[in-house]
């Protein structure tokens, strides 16, 4: 028996968004890169092929959505978060002040995560799903995978990554949790998650355009 966290129930993957970006399907370059920016000391541009040379590992794991469904035993292939960050530790020297990531989609989509979460061992930077190299509509050429946090945390269509000291509050704005971890059911900055289920039941009943949830699969 599937156990879920507090509020959710199962469902199938699907693709959500704010209305400014659940449509955008932005143009795939190419040869992607990354940029590495913020508080660092030697900002630079990568290859995504060289960030993913940093350990491949295979995961299966939920992805939670804010509006209270969850796509169970999801199977994403990429690099741990981890792993890169020891690769751009070394190369872009973040601040030892820095204590939050920022991540920007090719969509223009952004959102933050404290260090010590992004660092988990399960937050992946993917391109793959079930075996599968990403299409457009799970975030290609690059995402972020976070399963202890709701969907928009997890950027699709990353593009840049970005060293803070500060909170970057990103696309979400007041809607988004500074941590959004989904056992903690921290839907939003503003009132307990247990009183926003309702209210995103409501909102995912009438249909993408009118979602606010901020990223999903």
């Amino acid at each position: 028996m599937v156990v879920l966290p507090p509020g959710q129930w199962p469902a199938e993957r699907r693709r959500f968004g704010l209305p400014e970006f659940a449509r955008v399907r932005p143009e795939l370059p190419a040869r992607p890169v990354v940029v590495v920016t913020g508080l660092v000391r030697r900002p630079v541009q990568f290859d995504v092929a060289e960030l993913l040379g940093a350990g491949r590992q295979v995961q299966t794991s939920d992805l939670h959505c804010v509006t209270t469904w969850s796509a169970l035993r999801l199977e994403w292939g990429g690099v741990p978060f981890r792993h890169v960050h020891e690769l751009l530790a070394r190369r872009v020297r973040p601040h030892p002040d820095c204590r939050w990531v920022t991540f920007t989609g090719l969509d223009g989509y952004r959102s933050c995560l404290a260090i010590e979460d992004a660092l988990a061992d399960d937050v992946l930077l993917a391109d793959s799903l079930a075996g599968q190299p990403l299409d457009e509509d799970a975030g290609a050429p690059l995402r972020l995978v976070a399963p202890a946090h709701y969907g928009y945390k997890s950027v699709r269509h990353v593009c840049a990554i970005e060293y803070r000291t500060a909170y970057d509050k990103g696309s979400a704005g007041w809607k988004a949790h500074r941590r959004g971890r989904v056992e903690l059911e921290e839907r939003s900055a503003w009132l307990p998650g247990r009183i926003w289920r309702s209210l995103w039941r409501r909102f995912a009943d009438v249909g993408n355009s009118a979602v606010l949830e901020v990223d999903a699969a």
